[in-house]
């Protein structure tokens, strides 16, 4: 699927959002600029979120308990060391979505609707291509 811009990119995450359920996990993966923190404030605008949606790049989570499904919003970009993410309690998260930028750092989350964003520096457009594990099949709009 190609993007043309920010604005399609926040759409996108938006049909995301109609399709998840609490315990989902969707991995995001793209170099830096590539629209990973776009696709998520379109994402969490579409489950009702209406406040400032910053990349978790420092704070490495940040969780929306107030929408329904909650969601944690996390961005792995900053994680040295795989045994770091067990004091995050990312994995226990059975009532709550959990949107993941960068990842590659964990090396977890087979069982994730993995989301790769591709940007093309010289037209701005961004290409997003999906991975659907079996759980997925049948309610990813992205097929």
């Amino acid at each position: 699927m190609i993007l043309a811009d920010e604005a399609a990119t926040m759409a996108a995450g938006a049909l995301l959002a109609a399709q998840v359920r609490p315990g989902d996990v969707i991995t995001l993966s793209g170099p830096l600029g590539a629209g990973k923190t776009s696709f998520a404030r379109g994402f969490l605008a579409a489950l009702g979120h209406d406040g400032e949606v910053p990349s978790p790049s420092f704070s490495i989570v940040q969780p929306y308990e107030h929408l329904n499904p909650p969601v944690w919003h996390a961005d792995l970009y900053r994680i040295e060391e795989e045994g770091e993410l067990d004091e995050l309690g990312l994995d226990d998260l059975a009532d709550a979505v959990l949107l993941v930028e960068w990842p590659e750092q964990a090396g977890r989350w087979d069982h994730a609707l993995a989301i790769v964003i591709d940007p093309d520096a010289e037209t701005g457009r961004r290409r997003l291509t999906v991975s659907a594990p079996p759980s997925w099949k049948e309610r990813c709009p992205f097929q």
